[in-house]
C-alpha cells in the first residue's frame, strides 16, 4: 500500500505561484466526485503561498512558505465531523466528502493550520486533496508538484525505500512547521526560515570594505567560522530565536572585536569599524 508524503524546501521556493495557479487550473469549474467539487471563483487558497519578510535595512530576507493541507495521521477535521464527513484513506490523504459535508461549517475551526474553506454556492468546505483523483488514475505526482519549477515540491510514496523522500523524511534536516500541535502531518519542510545574525565589517584606517576578514559565531555549544565577502559582509544563518551568541571579529593588524548578540529577532550588526593595533 502506497503512503504518500510531500516535502517541501523553502530554499528552493521563489514564490513564483505556479503551484497555486495549478491547483486553480485543476480545481476551478471542475468537479471530481467523491473526492472534490469544484472551487469557487474567489476565496479559496488550497494551496496558500505565505510571505515571511525578516531583518532591518539593508539586510532584508524574504522567504516564500507554500502551505497546502498537511494531510495530518490525527486530523482534528475527522474528529470534528459528522457522518464521516471526513475522512483519512489508507494512503494517507484526508478526504473531506462533498456530500456528507454539506452544511458542516464547523469543520473550518478545527483545524488549526487554517487550511479548510468555505464554499457559499455549495454549502460545503473544502481544501486541498493532493489531486487524489489524478493520483488514482495512475500519476505520480499532484499538478502542484509537477509544475514546480525549481523542485521545491518533493512527493512520493514513503513506503518505497527506493523513493527520495523516504530516504530523507526522518532526517535532521526535515521539520514540521507547527511541532506544537502533534499532529502528525504527512507535509514536512526543509529550509524553514531560522534567526539570522550579519554585519558588515570596514576597515577605519583604509575607510574601505574589509574582506577576508575572520567572524567567529560562539553559543549553544557550537562555533562557526567563516570569512567576510568582497563587501565585508558577513551572515550566520539558521539560529535558535532567543538564545544569546557571541560574535569574534579578528585580522592580523587589527583589535579583535566581540559583541554579544541575542536572536530575539533577526539581527544586523551594520557597520563594524576595524581599527588599528597599537602592538607592533
Amino acid at each position: 500500500m502506497r503512503c504518500y508524503g510531500m516535502i517541501i524546501d523553502i530554499d528552493k521556493c521563489t514564490g513564483c505561484y505556479n503551484c497555486f495557479l495549478a491547483c486553480r487550473d485543476e480545481h476551478y469549474g471542475n468537479d471530481f466526485p467523491p473526492i472534490a467539487l469544484a472551487q469557487p471563483f474567489q476565496g479559496h487558497f488550497w494551496m496558500q503561498m505565505n510571505e515571511r519578510e525578516r531583518g532591518i535595512y539593508p539586510k532584508v530576507k524574504v522567504s516564500f512558505i507554500p502551505k497546502p493541507c498537511m494531510h495530518c495521521d490525527d486530523p482534528p477535521c475527522a474528529q470534528a465531523s459528522l457522518s464521516g464527513a471526513v475522512y483519512k484513506r489508507p494512503d494517507g490523504i484526508v478526504i473531506i466528502d462533498p456530500e456528507k459535508s454539506r452544511g458542516q461549517k464547523e469543520i473550518l475551526s478545527s483545524c488549526p493550520h487554517r487550511v479548510i474553506f468555505w464554499n457559499e454556492e455549495k454549502n460545503i468546505p473544502q481544501k486541498c486533496t493532493l489531486c487524489a483523483h489524478l493520483l488514482d488514475q495512475g500519476w505520480g505526482e499532484p499538478r502542484c508538484v509537477e509544475v514546480c519549477p525549481t523542485g521545491a515540491l518533493l512527493f512520493g510514496d514513503l513506503n518505497d525505500p527506493k523513493s527520495q523522500i523516504s530516504r530523507i523524511w526522518n532526517s535532521k534536516q526535515v521539520e514540521v512547521l507547527h511541532p506544537e500541535f502533534e499532529l502528525k502531518p504527512r507535509v514536512k519542510y526543509m529550509g524553514l526560515p531560522k534567526r539570522f545574525i550579519a554585519g558588515t565589517v570596514i576597515f577605519k584606517d583604509k575607510d574601505e570594505c574589509a574582506k577576508e576578514v575572520k567572524v567567529t559565531l560562539t553559543g549553544r555549544g557550537k562555533k562557526q567560522t567563516l570569512r567576510t565577502n568582497n563587501f565585508g559582509d558577513f551572515e550566520f544563518e539558521g539560529l535558535e530565536e532567543g538564545k544569546e551568541f557571541t560574535v569574534k571579529i579578528e585580522h592580523s593588524g587589527y583589535t579583535p572585536q566581540s559583541i554579544k548578540v541575542q536572536t530575539k529577532q533577526d539581527v544586523y550588526l551594520g557597520e563594524i569599524l576595524l581599527k588599528r593595533s597599537s602592538k607592533r
